[in-house]
């Protein structure tokens, strides 16, 4: 790979107006080699687009092209997610003893933070250069008792691209009045070959987690933390996404596929950021690496796309046309003592970071 001398430039465009009036910006900013399009509306990824091994590039981030289908549409297409991704337990937790529930939007549990969750607000924005790297820092102050979360969470999310294709987000929230649960993520799917280009099956994932939580019929984890070895979750190796994927394993069953957290190898780099993924696609050579100092990773294999409605390039996007690696702590865990915490206090900072890494081989 070796370092891009490409420019670092950044330009903020109109995208739309909600139904409330609020106005809605697309900033689009690139090193000369990958380009980054992100929406103030929930801090969303819109495009990625990055060159194969012959130059060509593509677009390789699911999304739309127009505000009102985000709205209605999306399944979190690139969004920032909170205040708590993936799922709790019948949207019941409590802390310190004072219990809490928030709006179910999956079944009977909640995901991702509520029926209007931070995927759903018009955040504010600011634009961040340095001469390594350019990107936009987004602010959303969430009120106390938004979506049933107790305490004032002020959240900054700084998504920023330098030269060597590395697209680095940076998560940090304080929390006031209240303590409060947080678990902040980001929710891009990815399609190696392009957005719409087809299923992902023989796009290679590995994955540095040795165990996952199973999960019951809800997609909630059952408490126990298994190992992968000799199960179709075993992805310490370098294996097509859709090698196993059709199997009987009664967790693929639950699932409709791939759609497991994944509990990372403790052992981090010297920056204290840990290997959670490498995938590629071995058609077009496209790469993306996976950093982070979460526990865990949310491996989703695009199971509920159903092909009935079109996205950015004007293609139906159906099951299994997208991957999702979203670095969290694990789903539930205010309801799983094993787990490690997710409770933010008054006075402390909860701070996060995941790298995504582009390139070709």
């Amino acid at each position: 790979m070796g370092a891009h001398h490409g420019k670092l430039e950044i330009r903020k465009d109109p995208f739309g107006t909600t139904p409330d009036g609020k106005k809605v910006d697309v900033y689009t900013f690139g090193n000369g080699r990958v380009t980054i399009s992100m929406l103030t509306w929930g801090a969303t990824i819109q495009r990625v687009e990055t060159p194969d091994r012959r130059g060509r590039v593509a677009n390789i981030s699911l999304g739309f092209d127009n505000l009102p289908d985000y709205a209605a549409l999306s399944p979190y297409f690139g969004a920032t997610i909170g205040r708590y991704g993936n799922r709790i337990a019948k949207g019941k937790f409590s802390i310190d003893g004072t219990s809490y529930q928030i709006p179910v939007n999956n079944g009977e549990n909640a995901l991702h933070g509520g029926p209007l969750g931070f995927d759903k607000k018009v955040w504010s924005a600011k634009t961040v250069q340095t001469s390594k790297a350019v990107g936009v820092a987004f602010t959303y102050v969430s009120p106390d008792g938004e979506m049933g979360f107790p305490g004032e969470l002020t959240t900054t999310v700084t998504y920023t691209l330098d030269r060597d294709d590395n697209l680095r987000i940076d998560y940090h929230a304080t929390v006031k009045g209240k303590p409060t649960i947080v678990n902040l993520t980001n929710h891009v799917y990815l399609n190696l070959a392009g957005e719409g280009s087809g299923p992902i099956d023989d796009q290679v994932l590995q994955l540095n987690a040795p165990k996952y939580t199973p999960v019951d019929a809800g997609l909630i984890p059952t408490g126990e933390i298994a190992p992968v070895a000799g199960t179709p979750f075993d992805f310490t190796k370098p294996t097509p996404i859709g090698a196993r994927l059709r199997g009987d394993h009664p967790q693929l069953v639950v699932g409709r596929g791939y759609d497991h957290n994944f509990v990372l190898s403790t052992k981090t780099d010297p920056d204290g950021l840990r290997l959670a993924a490498r995938a590629w696609d071995p058609e077009h050579g496209r790469t993306v690496t996976v950093r982070t100092d979460e526990p865990g990773v949310q491996f989703y294999s695009g199971n509920f796309l159903d092909g009935t409605f079109l996205g950015i390039g004007n293609k139906a996007y159906r099951q299994g046309d997208a991957f999702c690696l979203e670095t969290q702590h694990f789903p539930d865990s205010p309801n799983q003592p094993n787990f490690p915490s997710t409770v933010l206090r008054p006075g402390q900072t909860y701070k996060s970071t995941t790298v995504y890494t582009f390139g070709t081989k």
